[in-house]
């Protein structure tokens, strides 16, 4: 269950709506949306919505971090993709009227705006531009969907290593900064060996060879990226010596 309802600016002085779907509601609208709308805080670990639910609205994330993860044949959780602030989530159960793909996790404290179905339903045929979002967004997750495919059947699990850190430093930018102005990652072990596509204990020995090479710092559950350039060649296949 969620922690509970959470305060934030109206929707007219949401910075995070200004980026997402519903920056082009006219004033009227967006006074709708701010009426209608609920607003939930949620705890790290908390879930959203689970696989196999029906829509009856949309997500969209004010702050905080989401990934969505699906379970295996072999019970354990595939994570799919992640969403930054001012994303919908749920848009393509919601657009095929179909039952979730996917669960939706929170992986820090994040506040979620809920959107009914019916008030939505009544923006897309108001502002068809909406729509239109929504399919740019899905296109963005096939083309994600398609570069991973090539990456698992192309690269090597140090370059496949490397390209996800690069991935992972970037989501984890959004947020509080750590040591010396750097965001930490703080997925487990076992999540980066799902979306690497590799043994957890395969990719807990490559971390401790990027240590060494000063690519990285540990700091228990924590990782520090501190040469993306480096992450880049690696995960290009590029050999240069250690400095």
């Amino acid at each position: 269950m969620p922690a509970g309802s959470a305060k934030i600016p109206s929707c007219a002085d949401c910075a995070t709506r200004i980026t997402s779907c519903f920056s082009v509601l006219n004033e009227e609208d967006t006074k709708l949306l701010d009426a209608t709308k609920e607003t939930t805080f949620f705890l790290k670990g908390q879930n959203i919505f689970y696989s196999g639910r029906t829509p009856t609205g949309v997500y969209c994330l004010f702050n905080g971090k989401v990934k969505m993860s699906r379970s295996g044949t072999d019970g354990k959780d595939q994570i799919v993709r992640f969403v930054l602030p001012g994303k919908l989530l749920g848009i393509r159960a919601f657009l095929s009227n179909c039952a979730y793909s996917s669960t939706a996790t929170v992986l820090e404290d994040s506040t979620i705006c809920y959107i009914p179905k019916e008030l939505f339903v009544s923006f897309q045929t108001k502002y068809p531009s909406i729509t239109t979002c929504m399919l740019y967004t899905l296109s963005q997750m096939l083309q994600r969907a398609e570069e991973k495919m090539t990456s698992i059947a192309q690269k090597n699990v140090r370059e496949r290593l490397a390209e996800t850190l690069i991935e992972l430093h970037n989501i984890f930018s959004f947020g509080n900064c750590g040591n010396n102005g750097i965001n930490p990652i703080t997925l487990k072990r076992d999540d980066i060996a799902n979306i690497v596509g590799t043994a957890t204990e395969t990719v807990v020995r490559l971390l401790h060879s990027f240590k060494d090479e000063g690519i990285i710092v540990i700091e228990g559950r924590k990782i520090f990226v501190m040469d993306v350039p480096q992450l880049k060649n690696i995960s290009k296949g590029i050999i240069l010596p250690h400095r």
